[in-house]
């Protein structure tokens, strides 16, 4: 099954993540250029750089085929009807870049579409989230 994946990691070139709420999306990490932006709790915005090691990156790709990441919707984002609406509520944009695709997914934290698939996007996510913050430790 591996093999036949439509995402191999002998592909994989990065991971991006952005997320905040839709007004100020300042927190980002990518595994290519290791940049890791977050706001933090007293609003200074703090820059880093993190290097995620192959085995993290690799534990990431198994990670996002297990739960089925490359399944889900693209667009899981909840309709507002004016601008004001949500602007607290958290978005997380999650991109998988390999040699020939990618998956690019982004979630609203209040997205009330299918709970498989909400789960999903939100377990992988957090899966990178609590790699970043394992990395960031070391």
């Amino acid at each position: 099954m591996i093999k036949n994946a439509p995402f191999r990691f002998a592909d994989f070139e990065s991971i991006e993540i952005t997320y905040g709420t839709p007004d100020e999306m300042v927190n980002t990490y990518n595994s290519k250029t290791r940049l890791y932006q977050y706001l933090t709790k007293d609003d200074k915005l703090v820059r880093d750089t993190l290097k995620m090691r192959d085995d993290d990156l690799l534990y990431l790709h198994r990670k996002a085929q297990e739960l089925g990441f490359w399944n889900v919707d693209n667009d899981m984002t909840t309709p507002r009807k004016d601008a004001s609406e949500g602007r607290d509520v958290p978005r997380f944009i999650l991109k998988y870049t390999y040699k020939e695709k990618s998956k690019e997914v982004t979630l609203d934290a209040d997205y009330q579409g299918h709970p498989k698939m909400k789960e999903a996007a939100k377990s992988t996510i957090d899966a990178v989230m609590t790699m970043l913050a394992e990395v960031k430790a070391r």
